[in-house]
This record gives C-alpha cells, structure tokens and sequence, in this order.
C-alpha cells in the first residue's frame, strides 16, 4: 500500500538536533538551512573574491555581476545619489532572499522562505531599519510623510489614518508575497510529483500517462528556479522604494 504524504508536510519545522532538553531546546531544519544559507554565501563571495584578476573567472563574474546588478539598481531607485550608500545592507538582502529561494529547490532541502515566520522577521526587519533611516534623515519632519499636500484640514484625521495604515501594510506586503510565492510552488510541485509517482504505481496505461505531469514538474522546476530570483529581486526594488520614500519623503 501506497503512503500518501501531504504536500505540505515539506513546510513541517522539525528539530534535527537537540541541545540536551528534548524538542524545547533544539536546532531546527530552520535554524540548520538558515545556517546553510549563510555558509554558501560565504563560499560564493569567497570563491569570487580569492584571487580577483582583470579578466573574471566564472566565480567572478558571477559575483561581479550580482554586485552591478543591485547597484545599479539602488542607484536608479533611490535619488539623489544616496542609494550606494545603502547598497551593502541591499546587496547582503539580495544574496540571502535569492540564495534562500535557490537552496530550498535541492531535493530533501528546507526553503526557509516558506514560513512566514522568517519572511516576517525579514520584513519587520527592514521595515525598522527603514523607519530608523527616516528619523535619522527627518526628524518630526518625517509626519508629514503621512498627510498628502494641500489636503483639506477637514479630511485631515481621516487620510492620517489611511496612510498609516497603508505604510504599516509594508511589512506584510513584504513578508507575505515571498512567503506565497515559495510554499505555493513547492506545493504545486508536490502535487504533480505525487500524482505522476500515483500513476506509475497503477501501471498499465498510467504508466505512459504519467510522463505528462512529470514533463510538467521538469517545466515547473525551471520555472521554479527563475522565481526563486525574481523573488529576491522584487523584495530589493520594494525595500529601495521604501528607502526612498523615507530619504526623500515621496
């Protein structure tokens, strides 16, 4: 008899190792991929980084380009020519979203990014830093950010409270977009992987049928690794915006 497992058993946190005091005190598959995560951006930047020479190596390249890549994009989206001064936060940002995405495609792996656990702290994260850039920048000033120009001062309380509510939407903007993103196409990818093993167990004419939905979950697969990188993309444009906003009051 066949067992069936869930699609979303993959997003189970679980702990590998414990400390000495059961489950309470463990390290779980989060906490050991997140660890992963930074040790293989380590190794990349390291491998880029080791022996640079005036004609890249593969490795440099690579690193070489994912740098140009976010600095151009922090230059374009943040004005004022302040964005290089925020490009390392958004490189290290870049490299761990992407590099989080990328890892939890290898099989009998762990994608941080699908809980939202993590997206969130991520986000909320960010959104302090931001705040923190604003008030550094600003000062009290930084309210005004909240009332449109030229607003009648009888709609004053009323679009107070949408922008706030709005600007506190961010973070959730942030978090939860990723998250979806990630557990959505492993749970897709599940699914076709599982029904197309189903029907390779019926045999017969099945088995032939079958070739279908595993042709789709190779075309998901790819298409699963481009994500995985406009993730990571989309989540710096929104936090360039962000810093933009709270530099230039936008």
């Amino acid at each position: 008899m066949t067992m069936i497992h869930s699609p979303l058993e993959q997003f189970e946190v679980t702990p590998v190792w414990s400390l000495g005091f059961g489950e309470t005190l463990a390290i779980t598959n989060t906490a050991f991929f997140g660890f992963i995560v930074m040790f293989a951006i380590f190794a990349v930047l390291s491998f880029g980084t080791k022996n640079a020479t005036v004609v890249p190596n593969r490795w440099q390249t690579l690193v070489e380009g994912v740098f140009e890549f976010v600095l151009s994009m922090a230059r374009d989206t943040i004005t004022g020519g302040k964005g290089e001064k925020y490009f390392p936060y958004l490189f290290v940002t870049f490299m761990l979203v992407a590099m989080s995405n990328l890892i939890g495609m290898i099989p009998y792996s762990f994608t941080i990014t699908s809980q939202l656990a993590v997206t969130f702290t991520f986000g909320a994260v960010t959104f302090l830093g931001v705040n923190i850039v604003a008030a550094r920048e600003h000062g009290l000033h930084f309210l005004s950010f909240f009332l449109p120009k030229d607003s009648p001062v009888a709609l004053w309380p009323m679009l107070v409270g949408i922008e706030l509510v709005s600007y506190g939407f961010r973070v959730i903007s942030l978090s939860v977009r990723l998250f979806v993103n990630m557990m959505a196409g492993h749970a897709l990818l599940k699914i076709l992987a599982g029904f197309s093993w189903t029907m390779i167990g019926l045999g017969g004419i099945f088995y032939l049928l079958s070739a279908f939905p595993l042709l789709v979950v190779i075309a998901l697969t790819g298409m699963e690794l481009g994500i995985a990188v406009l993730q990571a993309y989309v989540w710096t444009v929104l936090v360039c915006i962000y810093l933009n906003d709270a530099i230039n009051l936008h």
